[in-house]
């Protein structure tokens, strides 16, 4: 027999029950559905977080005050570092850029409205850090740092919340009482490490911790936001730090350090193995589908045997060979897998592509490892299903299939 009688022989066998092989399709279908559509979770969830990581990129180190936990307490939540401690690593070779961070909570007023927003307090270096560009106006420079000036970058999201006309540059708005003039607004960007880039007043640091906190230690910040150059060795650099600011502050060889460095190389490489193990946890549940699939198409090929007995009797008897009876039912199986998995491949792209892009707004990305999946899901469930059913047809003897009613 030519592959083309094969195909024609098994489609005829296949449609001369279609409810049953319809039901077993299902089983298929479902299973590879289940498998493409988690394999798209995964990678979505896995850009998503490299994308929030990657906004800072790779050589950003950020060092945040008090101790890291020990023994599962943490040993402290003191402001341990200082706008000094960022200057003198400022000053370190393989730094590029560097600004002290503060934030607080802020009600900003313009006109008759208001909006609960972030003030952050941080150097003109911010913008390197952070990747940040303008969209109109310009950033403060270091000479507003000096002079505490009540200068203001608004996020895009924060003067849209607040009203502010199309050129807002030169608006004044107010918090807590202390009026601000309006020169520049963010370009959209979203969220980040440091929350979100769209929806903050971003002002000289030295503005937040005077004229906003009032706080006893002026001097005194929450974190150290750093970009290295791109050939900086991130561990060598660390190591200064480290060993610079546990100078500064006075700590003995058996104190712990007094603050917490993170490493965004590493945490995305940390980040990366993590949405690996759940990506490959969220397919395995998923194949839990496809081995039910499986055992249904075997079912189906079984029951199929028994009620073609007398059939395979008279091949058998007219010159059929055990390998064209394997062959037949073999390739019936392989048919039934192989129309479920295409369809259960087209829907479970549809389905990701269509609810990620329409209903989540979320650009699912697409690679051809599912198309890859389902053609060897096809062949390897399709024969290690038939194989069985294929095996017993072949060996039933044709005298006893023949007597068979």
């Amino acid at each position: 027999m030519t592959f083309n009688d094969i195909l024609k022989e098994s489609w005829l066998s296949i449609s001369g029950n279609k409810i049953r092989s319809f039901l077993t399709v299902l089983g298929i279908v479902i299973g590879v559905m289940a498998v493409v559509i988690m394999v798209a979770v995964g990678e979505t969830v896995q850009k998503q977080i490299t994308d929030q990581f990657s906004s800072l990129g790779t050589n950003t180190i950020i060092i945040r005050a008090g101790a890291a936990q020990s023994a599962g307490v943490r040993t402290g939540n003191r402001q341990t570092l200082t706008i000094d401690d960022a200057e003198f690593i400022g000053r370190l070779p393989d730094v590029a850029a560097i600004t002290p961070v503060q934030m607080s909570a802020a009600q900003a007023i313009y006109g008759n409205k208001n909006w609960a927003t972030s003030m952050v307090g941080v150097y003109p270096g911010y913008t390197s850090v952070q990747n940040i560009e303008m969209d109109k106006g310009t950033f403060f420079d270091q000479t507003a740092v000096r002079n505490s000036s009540t200068y203001a970058v608004l996020g895009p999201e924060t003067a849209q919340e607040l009203g502010l006309p199309d050129d807002p540059i030169g608006q004044v708005i107010r918090v807590q009482n202390t009026p601000f003039t309006v020169i520049g607004i963010t370009r959209a960007k979203g969220d980040s490490t440091m929350g979100s880039q769209d929806d903050m007043i971003i002002i000289p640091i030295t503005t937040l911790k005077k004229r906003l906190q009032g706080s006893r230690f002026p001097n005194s910040v929450s974190q150290i936001a750093m970009k290295l150059y791109a050939d900086a060795d991130n561990n060598i650099v660390i190591n200064q730090i480290t060993a610079l600011l546990r100078d500064r502050h006075k700590l003995k060889d058996t104190d712990a350090d007094d603050f917490q460095i993170m490493d965004m190389k590493q945490i995305m490489e940390t980040m990366d193995t993590v949405t690996g193990y759940m990506k490959m946890l969220l397919i395995a549940i998923a194949a839990v589908s496809l081995l039910v699939g499986a055992i249904g198409i075997m079912n189906m090929m079984l029951v199929s045997v028994a009620e073609r007995t007398r059939e395979i009797g008279i091949r058998k008897a007219i010159g059929a060979r055990e390998n064209q009876i394997i062959t037949q039912f073999l390739s019936e199986s392989i048919l039934i897998s192989f129309i479920g998995s295409m369809a259960g491949l087209l829907l479970g792209v549809g389905l990701s592509q269509g609810v990620g892009r329409f209903v989540m707004g979320y650009n699912v990305p697409f690679s051809v490892w599912p198309v890859f999946l389902s053609v060897s899901v096809a062949v390897i469930v399709g024969l290690a299903s038939g194989v069985v059913p294929a095996l017993k047809a072949a060996k039933l003897n044709p005298i006893d299939s023949l007597r068979h009613e």
